[in-house]
């Protein structure tokens, strides 16, 4: 892990937020180019932008960095900045909210390839502190199994987006044993070339070994057999509100 990936790691775990401020700035220095890769700028270049002194956009570009919003290089003549996935989720995320008061739409498509799972949706999915309210709050019983999906790259960056979303709140519970987190649900419709399915939700468990670029799918039906799917197949999961 570099260190800009060890200081996003840090800020995340520590619960370093990207405030209004944080937020204003990463707009500029994407502005800049420093969405594609690195920009070089001067702290009096970004306060001219920020229409404040040069002092608060050192001292903004500090907590940016400390907040794992962006990576910085200095050099002699000013510094080279790049936005970090985390910058780029808080963007996405805010600009899905403007997206959405302009122009109504909160549809969000994740296009992605069908591959095999690691059991764990099997047994989490059939615990009875999960299914009684997946059936109270979602409307059916899902089959015991969730459908993973690779998602591409882009996909992988449009997911951010479902942050700005309303979830279906599935709430942790505990037994005797352990306790279990909660879920949040978002409504799904799944798509191949040849049909559709629904309904279906789109299930993010708080605690999960998945990565950002890996979805799981929940459904009344085993989706494999109603899409007649197979693992390197493209399936497209439309997300809606």
């Amino acid at each position: 892990m570099g260190a800009g990936q060890q200081a996003t790691a840090m800020a995340e775990a520590t619960g370093q937020s990207l405030d209004t401020d944080a937020l204003a700035t990463l707009k500029h220095l994407a502005l800049v180019g420093a969405l594609e890769g690195e920009a070089k700028l001067s702290c009096a270049d970004l306060a001219a932008r920020l229409d404040t002194s040069t002092q608060t956009a050192s001292r903004r570009l500090q907590q940016l960095e400390g907040a794992g919003g962006v990576e910085r290089e200095i050099v002699g003549d000013g510094q080279w900045v790049s936005i970090t996935e985390r910058g780029e989720r808080r963007l996405r995320t805010e600009y899905d909210a403007y997206r959405r008061i302009f122009e109504g739409d909160g549809d969000v498509a994740l296009v992605g390839t069908l591959t095999s799972g690691m059991g764990e949706g099997r047994h989490y999915i059939t615990l009875p502190g999960y299914m009684t309210q997946f059936r109270d709050r979602l409307g059916y019983e899902p089959y015991a199994g969730t459908l993973n999906l690779d998602l591409t790259p882009e996909s992988v960056r449009d997911r951010a987006r479902l942050s700005g979303m309303d979830p279906i709140v599935i709430e942790g519970w505990e037994d005797e044993e352990r306790t279990y987190g909660p879920a949040y649900c978002y409504p799904a419709t799944v798509a191949t070339d040849d049909g559709e399915y629904e309904p279906a939700h789109v299930i993010a468990p708080e605690r999960t070994h998945h990565d950002e670029d890996q979805l799981e799918v929940i459904a009344p039906d085993r989706l494999r057999d109603a899409l007649d799917v197979a693992d390197g197949d493209e399936v497209i999961v439309r997300v809606t509100e």
